[in-house]
C-alpha cells in the first residue's frame, strides 16, 4: 500500500483557511437569511433552484442532484417547506409514480423578499474584498475542482 501524500505546510494552511472561511461564511449567510426573512440557507437554495426554471418546478431527483443532498435530507426538508407553504408537490403525468416539487406563490414572495438582503450580504462579506482578477481566479479554481469532482 502506498503511503499517503500528506499536504505540505502551504497546502495545509490553504486547506484549513478554506474550511474556516466556508464554515463561517455559511453560518453568517444562514443567520442573515433567518433574521431578515425567516428562511434558512437550505430553504433559499431550494427556492433558487426552483426559480431558475421557467415553470418553477423540478423532479425531486433533479433537485437532489443539483443540491448534492442525501435523499432523506431532501425529503425531510421539502416536507418542512411544504408545511410552511413555500413549495407544493404535483403528480407527474408522464410517470404515475413520480412527482414534481413546485414553488408556491408564498415561496416566490419569500425569495423575492429575501434575495436583496442575501445578495448584499454575499457582496459585503465576500466580493467587496476581492479584485476582478481574484474573482476570475476564484472562478477558474472552482471550475477546475468541479471538473475533477464531475
Amino acid at each position: 500500500m502506498d503511503s499517503p501524500r500528506w499536504l505540505d505546510a502551504d497546502e495545509q494552511r490553504a486547506w484549513r483557511a478554506y474550511l474556516r472561511m466556508q464554515g463561517r461564511l455559511t453560518a453568517r449567510l444562514n443567520r442573515q437569511l433567518q433574521a431578515d426573512s425567516g428562511l434558512s440557507l437550505a430553504d433559499y437554495e431550494v427556492l433558487v433552484h426552483l426559480t431558475d426554471r421557467p415553470e418553477g418546478r423540478l423532479r425531486p431527483f433533479e433537485l437532489q442532484r443539483d443540491l448534492q443532498w442525501e435523499q432523506s435530507r431532501l425529503s425531510h426538508h421539502l416536507t418542512r417547506m411544504e408545511r410552511r407553504g413555500l413549495v407544493t408537490r404535483e403528480e407527474c403525468e408522464e410517470d404515475g409514480r413520480g412527482a414534481f416539487v413546485v414553488i408556491s406563490e408564498e415561496g416566490r414572495r419569500a425569495i423575492r423578499a429575501a434575495a436583496p438582503g442575501h445578495v448584499e450580504t454575499v457582496r459585503r462579506l465576500f466580493f467587496d474584498g476581492l479584485t476582478r482578477r481574484q474573482v476570475a481566479a476564484l472562478e477558474r479554481l472552482a471550475e477546475d475542482v468541479l471538473d475533477r469532482l464531475g
